[in-house]
């Protein structure tokens, strides 16, 4: 279930899996130097465990994330001098005035997130029951709370991996303001983490078919919405338009803005359209994409149930801009 239900009127953005949360960033208490520190020895706070895109988890057929007390995430993930290897993820969201930290104030049933990266999944210890669950396969079932908590470590860990040295001279970083900035230990430089606007379509035509096509990478028969990195110096609505054209042969007229959802593998932001072809020839380049066709509605059902065409899982804004144009929960496979 992708949370999607306003099938004929568009994507509502905080539907989208990896688009809700429930806490409050608190980034105005970033900038203090202690706020790690004395949120690990806050009894009532909560960490998360995260690695390579996966969330520590516990539950089969219905996951829940793990938080766990800060001292026992210490003792499961150690190492790592304070503040490297943690980030401040949050606050429950309550009525905090800004500046005011959790630690000092704190409302009834409120708390403090933190996530720990851990750089070696073998070194970290599990409780029993527990598992490393994948953000991508996982995503759709999670609370909206902890959706928001892990996509957002699951990206910050992707950064803090990707960028130990400072790409003006190449010295070492460091972690600062609670994981949000890593700073030069040569020239002082701060670097921030960035997300890249990538938009992805849902292309129709004037007989309501919808556009989907096969990816170079993926497994066989599975189809999705086209997509692709908005460039340097260029709008969104020339993005979708370039893309299309580029990988199947169509030319897009109008566009319509449906809804956006972080993507955190490792560092994109998903802008979802709906983009209305103006000719229906289909040339795919063969490189990104080696088939492409137009469905019904009858056609995609079809292909669905009979195992002919698989589409991408529920956590994906592809999955809910191809079951908003289905206009209803979009079938299984038989």
């Amino acid at each position: 279930m992708s949370g999607l239900r306003a099938y004929r009127v568009g994507v509502i953005s905080a539907e989208l899996p990896l688009s809700r949360t429930t806490t409050d960033r608190a980034a105005d208490l970033r900038e203090r130097p202690d706020l790690v520190a004395a949120l690990l020895t806050d009894p009532t706070t909560r960490v998360l465990m995260v690695h390579d895109g996966s969330v520590v988890t516990r539950g089969d057929g219905n996951p829940e994330l793990v938080l766990l007390p800060a001292g026992q995430a210490a003792l499961l993930a150690p190492g790592g001098e304070l503040p490297e290897g943690w980030i401040f993820l949050g606050v429950d969201d309550v009525d905090r005035l800004p500046g005011v930290s959790p630690t000092e104030t704190r409302p009834a049933g409120a708390r403090a997130y933190l996530a720990r990266l851990v750089p070696d999944v073998d070194a970290a210890v599990l409780l029993a029951g527990d598992q490393w669950s994948s953000l991508r396969e996982i995503g759709a079932v999670l609370s909206a709370r902890d959706a928001g908590l892990a996509t957002a470590a699951v990206a910050l860990e992707r950064w803090h991996v990707r960028h130990p040295r400072c790409p003006r001279c190449g010295a070492a970083t460091r972690s600062e303001q609670s994981g949000w900035v890593r700073r030069c230990l040569v020239d002082g430089s701060e670097h921030y983490p960035r997300s890249d606007p990538a938009v992805i379509m849902a292309v129709v035509d004037e007989a309501d078919r919808i556009l989907l096509g096969h990816g170079a990478l993926w497994p066989e028969h599975r189809y999705s919405t086209l997509a692709g990195f908005v460039e340097p110096g260029e709008s969104v609505e020339h993005a979708i338009r370039r893309e299309v054209r580029e990988e199947v042969g169509v030319i897009v007229g109008a566009v319509e803005y449906r809804g956006s959802q972080p993507w955190p593998f490792p560092g994109s932001l998903m802008l979802g359209f709906r983009a209305h072809a103006l000719s229906t020839d289909i040339t795919v380049d063969a490189v990104e994409v080696t088939a492409a066709r137009w469905f019904t509605h009858m056609e995609l059902r079809a292909g669905i149930r009979s195992g002919w065409v698989g589409l991408p899982n529920n956590t994906s804004i592809a999955h809910a801009l191809i079951e908003e144009w289905y206009g209803s929960e979009l079938p299984d496979a038989i």
